[in-house]
C-alpha cells in the first residue's frame, strides 16, 4: 500500500519506521529540516510530489494544532479513493471535517506517546479506533495495532472525548498542581523524584496539545471532582481526623485495585 504520513515529528517518525518496511511510504513536512532523520521512505516537501505519489492512505501525524490545516492543504492533491486518517489525541472538529471532506476516513488514537511509553514494548498500552469510519480503514489500523500488541478499544467520537477528558485531564491537572507548589529539594525522596519525572515529561509536551485536552468541554467536571477531593482531604488533615483518614485511605485503595 502507498501510505503518506503528514508530519515528521515524534509520532510521524514512529509510524514511518513501523510501516516503511512493509509498505511504500512517504513523509510530507513543510519544514525540510524535520525530514533529516527519516529513512527508508520518500521525503516530500511539495504538494506536487504528493500528487505524483497517489497515496492510498494518509496518516495525519501533524501536531494537534495543525491537524485540520494539514488535511486541508493536501486534500486537493489526493486521489478521490484515498482514505484519510488521523491519530490525534484531541478530536475537536474532526467528525464534522471528515463528513464534509468527501473522502473515506478513519480516526484512531494511540494512547501512548514517546515521552513516557517504551515504543519497543507496548503490550501494556492502549489504542482507540473510532467506530464512525471506513470499514477497510478500521481493519488496517486494527491489524497494525495488534502487531504492536496494543489493547484495542472501539469508541464513537463522543465516547472518545469522554474517555480523554477523564484519563488525561485528571493526571494532567494533578501534575500541574504538583509543579505549581513544588520547591527545589536538595535530597528528594523517591516519590518526589517520580512525580518530578512525570511533571518534566508532561511539561515538555506541546502547549497547544495540553491546552486543547484541558479545554475539552467535558474536562471542567473532572477538574471539579479533583477540587472536591482536595477539599475533603484538607478537612481531614486540619481536624487530624484519624478515623476519617483511615476511611479515606480504604476508599481510595479500593479505587486502584
Amino acid at each position: 500500500m502507498r501510505i503518506l504520513i503528514l508530519g515528521a515529528g515524534k509520532m510521524g517518525s514512529f509510524f514511518t519506521d513501523l510501516l516503511s518496511f512493509q509498505h511504500e511510504t512517504a513523509v510530507y513536512d513543510v519544514n525540510p529540516h524535520q525530514l533529516r532523520f527519516v529513512y527508508n521512505t520518500y521525503r516530500f516537501t511539495t504538494l506536487e510530489e504528493i500528487k505524483e505519489f497517489e497515496p492510498e492512505l494518509v496518516i495525519n501525524a501533524a501536531t494537534v494544532k495543525y491537524t485540520l490545516e494539514a488535511f486541508r492543504s493536501v486534500l486537493p492533491s489526493l486521489p478521490k479513493d484515498c482514505i484519510i486518517s488521523d491519530i490525534a489525541s484531541v478530536k475537536t472538529g474532526l467528525k464534522k471535517f471528515y463528513e464534509e471532506s468527501g473522502f473515506r476516513y478513519v480516526s484512531t488514537h494511540p494512547m501512548f506517546g514517546p515521552t513516557f511509553a517504551s515504543l519497543s514494548n507496548l503490550s501494556n498500552e492502549n489504542a482507540i479506533i473510532i467506530s464512525e469510519g471506513d470499514h477497510l480503514g478500521k481493519i488496517f489500523f486494527k491489524d497494525l495495532y495488534q502487531t504492536l500488541r496494543l489493547n484495542i478499544f472501539e469508541y464513537t467520537f463522543e465516547e472518545h472525548d469522554e474517555t480523554v477528558a477523564y484519563s488525561l485531564s485528571i493526571p494532567f491537572v494533578s501534575t500541574f498542581v504538583f509543579a505549581a507548589v513544588m520547591k527545589h529539594q536538595e535530597a528528594p525522596g523517591t516519590t518526589f523524584k517520580k512525580h518530578m519525572a512525570i511533571a518534566q515529561g508532561l511539561l515538555s509536551e506541546d502547549d497547544y496539545l495540553l491546552q486543547e485536552i484541558l479545554f475539552n468541554p467535558r474536562t471542567p467536571s473532572q477538574v471539579a471532582n479533583v477540587r472536591t477531593e482536595l477539599k475533603n482531604l484538607l478537612e481531614i488533615i486540619e481536624k487530624k481526623d484519624a478515623e476519617g483518614m483511615k476511611n479515606y485511605l480504604t476508599r481510595i485503595r479500593s479505587n486502584i485495585r
